[in-house]
């Protein structure tokens, strides 16, 4: 069955939903006033501009300009269509929607990331009995034991076990009438070269990799000796891409909210004992470097300081290296817990436990004092090895925007390998001219891109900025205070309206049928271009009160302003009939005419 999405049933939705507490389990949202505020989800930003209004049930970014209701948030957010958002909030809020037979075609089309989703859970859940099994699991139940592991936190990261064996889960999937060429698009079987599949698992304990949602994305598995690979993964997938996934996510992003910091291991053991410690507040790679995208996951939806606990080794210690980067782009507060050589994540907490690990913890090095050390460690403090720190720390300290931290860093610097700090800056002066010069270029070309044919969305002819401003003022001013309407309405303001878009909104307004101040998500409900919607959120949400005499005075000032600028287009009108200068009289009447169309 397919749904039945109704303007009615959308909007009994829309005002069922808290779109305050949607969007809070996706960014990190604080009270401000009435309204919430965060960092922008959309945009890169270091101060929160993006608005979350509960009154009017509907958000707004002051940087980006991107704005709507709570079902396009969730489209732009989580990368969904119309339909699947509104049945995702339907479901939420115990909605039931109404239903109408598919077509054979309909049915062809189901989403194969559901299905891929629905394959993953039984999968997980095979996994899970095997692993419970008293004989089939029982060589893994020992292997957690020894590591440490207790019952609960194997239950909490539904934990599993493969059993030896090519097909064991092939018998599985065809028992549970599940296509074997949908089961290879998860990767959890494998093609042969001649003809059938074999499982990809086999003989490891399964660690599920949830997302946020809870949803099973896809799987890592480790085997119970020392046979290698270690570890094996779930290859790329319609539902699952490493890069943008974090494991243990689903069970840390609460805690991670409340802490407003996260811990990031690489490893699946090294997650769950930060978790089995009390360390909740935790989630680690999926085999891959830190990327870009994980640290915009953090940033926007669970936190705003990042804890890299990494191996003590070179390795660890390099992957370190090429995170710091990524902070400080996104513009995200950073530390390295540096544990004893020789020690990971699970074994130091096994070891030595929380006390001590939450002492490194306190301990932690900020990003450039890590660096600092590190290349110190690394290079030595030899002229040769001054060099080489002074070559790598350029760069990092070269991306701190604010000009005092980053004068007090480069002091910090020059007193630690005893270098003259003027010659310090003068090296980290280069580099930042450098890059000025490289953003000034892209800057450039982003400004004057090559030209095309485009036509103005907005304007049929040039408004001015101070025209502008009114005509969204007037807009505004109707949206807050819809007891004007009648006299802008008797007014003829929308008349001298030159951009279209806000002449589309403010004659959308005229025709409500209510006109409740806090009922804006109706409104916008009625908009299919994702522009007005977002003219209409930034119009909405902004801070200006309105009463009668200040609405009078805005419609005043408004209309007598287009009265003095088409007032000399009249005269010339007059004087040319009075001189009887029928060419001049013909091109004038044109460009009233042309002023009339716009309007």
């Amino acid at each position: 069955m397919a749904i039945n999405i109704t303007e009615d049933k959308r909007a009994e939705i829309r005002h069922r939903a808290d779109i305050v507490e949607i969007i809070s389990e996706r960014i990190v949202l604080k009270k401000a006033g009435k309204d919430f505020v965060g960092l922008c989800p959309f945009h890169s930003e270091k101060t929160p501009s993006f608005t979350v209004s509960p009154g009017k049930q509907i958000y707004h970014c002051f940087g980006c300009g991107a704005g709507g209701d709570v079902f396009s948030f969730m489209m732009k957010y989580d990368g969904v269509g119309f339909s699947e958002a509104v049945s995702e909030i339907a479901r939420r809020y115990g909605i039931d929607l109404p239903t109408r037979s598919m077509t054979p075609q309909q049915k062809k089309n189901i989403s194969e990331k559901q299905l891929l989703f629905d394959i993953n859970h039984q999968v997980m859940n095979y996994y899970r009995t095997q692993l419970a099994d008293r004989l089939i699991g029982e060589t893994a139940r020992e292997y957690l034991q020894q590591r440490g592991f207790n019952r609960k936190v194997i239950d909490e990261f539904e934990l599993g076990f493969a059993p030896e064996g090519w097909d064991k889960l092939i018998h599985f999937i065809r028992k549970s009438n599940i296509p074997l060429s949908i089961a290879e698009k998860t990767g959890l079987i494998i093609p042969k070269e001649n003809k059938g599949y074999y499982d990809r698992f086999r003989n490891r304990i399964i660690f599920p990799i949830l997302d946020e949602k809870r949803r099973v994305i896809g799987f890592g598995g480790r085997v119970l000796d020392d046979s290698k690979p270690k570890y094996l993964n779930s290859p790329e997938s319609p539902i699952y891409h490493k890069g943008h996934s974090l494991y243990g996510v689903h069970a840390s992003k609460d805690r991670c909210r409340e802490t407003e910091t996260v811990f990031i291991v690489e490893g699946y053991f090294d997650l769950i004992s930060l978790h089995q410690h009390g360390f909740t507040n935790s989630v680690a790679t999926l085999g891959t470097a830190l990327t870009v995208e994980h640290v915009r996951l953090l940033k926007r939806g669970f936190a705003r300081k990042a804890y890299l606990v990494f191996d003590s080794d070179a390795a660890g210690v390099k992957a370190a290296h090429r995170s710091i980067p990524i902070f400080m782009d996104e513009s995200v507060s950073a530390a390295v817990v540096v544990l004893p050589k020789g020690y990971d994540p699970d074994s130091y907490l096994h070891k030595m436990g929380a006390k001590a690990f939450q002492e490194a913890t306190d301990h932690a090095l900020g990003m450039i004092d890590f660096l600092i050390e590190s290349a110190v460690l690394q290079y030595g403090l030899t002229i040769e090895g001054k060099l080489r720190i002074l070559s790598e720390i350029s760069d990092p300290l070269s991306r701190i925007s604010d000009s005092v931290t980053r004068s007090i860093y480069i002091r910090h610097v020059a007193d630690r390998i005893n270098v003259e700090e003027a010659a310090v800056a003068e090296k980290i002066r280069s580099v930042v001219s450098r890059i000025r010069q490289v953003k000034h270029h892209q800057d450039n070309r982003a400004q004057n891109p090559p030209k095309t044919e485009s036509i103005s969305r907005s304007c049929s002819s040039p408004t001015t900025s101070d025209d502008l401003r009114l005509e969204k003022q007037i807009v505004s001013m109707m949206l807050k205070y819809p007891k004007i309407l009648p006299q802008v309405e008797k007014s003829g303001a929308m008349n001298y309206f030159q951009d279209k878009d806000l002449k589309n909104l403010g004659q959308m307004i005229f025709t409500r049928t209510s006109h409740d101040e806090n009922e804006f998500s109706d409104l916008m409900n009625q908009l299919e271009d994702d522009v007005l919607r977002q003219l209409l959120a930034s119009l909405a949400i902004s801070d200006e009160c309105w009463d009668q005499k200040s609405c009078e005075n805005l419609l005043f000032q408004f209309i007598q302003s287009q009265k003095r600028k088409r007032q000399p287009l009249i005269s010339r009108i007059k004087a040319a009939e009075e001189s009887n200068d029928q060419e001049l009289l013909l091109q004038l009447l044109k460009e009233k005419q042309e002023q009339a169309v716009t309007r």
